[in-house]
């Protein structure tokens, strides 16, 4: 089937919509939605590609995880991850290196680094700060 089609049978019902009171656009817990919104452009379930970050459990870097096209049939081989492990520059570089290289969805690019870029941030150490000093 076409995902033109298959957006239509999923968009207002499925299980993975989360749908809240006062929330013009529901959002979407599906895998390989970059941006949890549910929208046919970030869906991951309808698209032969697509893409995802996940963070690594130990905070030390992320994943990537991507839908090779070729195998849409093949559930098993269907999904590459790549761990990314390196400082936060590199990583980002070897991203957009890896989504260009491998033709990737240009759409994709720009949320997937930002969804990279904010797990990142996350694991950084908090710094300590330091109390004020009295007025003599």
């Amino acid at each position: 089937m076409s995902s033109h089609l298959n957006w239509m049978i999923i968009r207002n019902n499925n299980a993975f919509l989360v749908k809240k009171r006062n929330i013009k656009k529901p959002f979407s817990k599906e895998p390989n939605n970059v941006t949890n919104l549910n929208s046919f452009k970030f869906n991951g379930l309808i698209h032969k590609k697509a893409v995802s970050v996940v963070e690594i459990p130990n905070r030390s870097g992320f994943t990537v995880v991507y839908k090779k096209a070729k195998a849409t049939n093949k559930p098993t081989k269907n999904l590459v991850r790549r761990q990314f492990k390196a400082g936060a520059r590199r990583s980002l570089f070897k991203v957009k290196k890896l989504l260009k290289a491998n033709n990737y969805r240009t759409d994709l690019c720009k949320a997937t680094l930002r969804r990279a870029s904010a797990i990142l941030r996350s694991q950084r150490p908090i710094k300590a700060k330091k109390p004020k000093a009295a007025a003599a």
